[in-house]
């Protein structure tokens, strides 16, 4: 088991070095000068050339990736080229409100996608199973966005059950939870879906393993033999799913939080990058692909422990 938790940590660190020189590539991709659109359009080539060289973009590129590694394995992400903020400070503010909305969203796709998966293997073949699965497949294939749209509009301004926009006053958690109802809805519906589908697979494939038909042929209840054998042992791929779907879950959003207004990581990148501020899409996009790396390694963790087989594979 050690063995196996240090090679995950390797490989993560690995992974995450690799996503930082691909993330620093691309967003020097991105048109635009930030000098100009910080300064403005009526600020002298001395000023403009003065920032430049205050902030090391007229370093090579290769300088400035060393550079950005290297601060960021000490802890220091760089600093707004707007308020002259530490990055990690202001994309701290607006996690809390990011990872909120992808736990929840995560909440109602493992509450809800599980349960539902049991159900349709235990009734295969049925009608039951049948419109689960239908159900399943739309969730999945309806986008986030537009699933978050139309309950916007049909709970939020139609029914007027919810809250349409914001995340609440600080200081009141019952509040920001009611608004977070919505948007983790809209989000986690997709995973449902996924998470119902696989939990069935899984489980009509332990259903019809020798120690299922043992422990019926001794004759034990059909709903012990359901939720005590088949759904430990099937529900071990979910788990796997589950890390690298908050991963998804937080890329996802994105879309959310503007849609509904709200703030956190996806509306900071946003502004960030339509105003070039190199610094804050690096810090938060580097933090975002740092939380999905370890849910995925966490995620590996579990499942090895739950599951002898998975160690021996390594």
């Amino acid at each position: 088991m050690i063995a196996y938790v240090v090679n995950r940590l390797l490989l993560a660190v690995l992974i995450v070095l690799v996503a930082m020189v691909i993330l620093f590539s691309m967003i020097h991709l991105v048109p635009g000068d930030p000098a100009s659109i910080v300064l403005g359009t009526r600020a002298t080539p001395e000023l403009v050339q003065a920032f430049r060289e205050r902030m090391g973009l007229d370093d090579p590129l290769a300088l400035q990736m060393l550079r950005f590694i290297g601060r960021s394995l000490a802890g220091d992400l760089g600093q707004d080229l707007f308020s002259n903020a530490p990055v990690a400070g202001v994309v701290a503010r607006e996690m809390p409100h990011t990872f909120a909305l992808a736990g929840l969203g995560l909440g109602w796709s493992v509450a809800l996608g599980i349960p539902l998966g049991c159900l349709s293997a235990a009734y295969r073949n049925s009608w039951t199973d049948r419109i689960l699965g239908v159900a399943a497949v739309s969730a999945i294939a309806v986008p986030s966005f537009v699933v978050a749209i139309y309950t916007l509009l049909v709970f939020a301004v139609g029914l007027r059950w919810f809250p349409a926009l914001g995340a609440g006053p600080d200081g009141q958690p019952l509040t920001q939870l009611w608004h977070l109802v919505l948007p983790s809805f809209a989000l986690g519906l997709g995973w449902v879906g996924y998470i119902c589908r696989l939990v069935r697979a899984s489980m009509l494939e332990v259903l019809a393993e020798n120690h299922i038909r043992t422990a019926r042929a001794f004759g034990l209840p059909e709903r012990r033999i359901l939720f005590r054998y088949a759904l430990t042992v099937g529900v071990l791929p979910t788990v796997t799913l589950l890390g690298s779907g908050t991963g998804r879950l937080l890329s996802g959003a994105v879309f959310i939080e503007i849609v509904f207004n709200r703030p956190g990581i996806g509306k900071l990148v946003l502004e960030a990058v339509n105003t070039r501020n190199y610094p804050i899409v690096l810090g938060a996009v580097l933090i975002t692909t740092i939380t999905f790396v370890l849910c995925t390694l966490v995620a590996d963790v579990v499942a090895a422990l739950l599951d002898p087989r998975v160690r021996e594979r390594l």
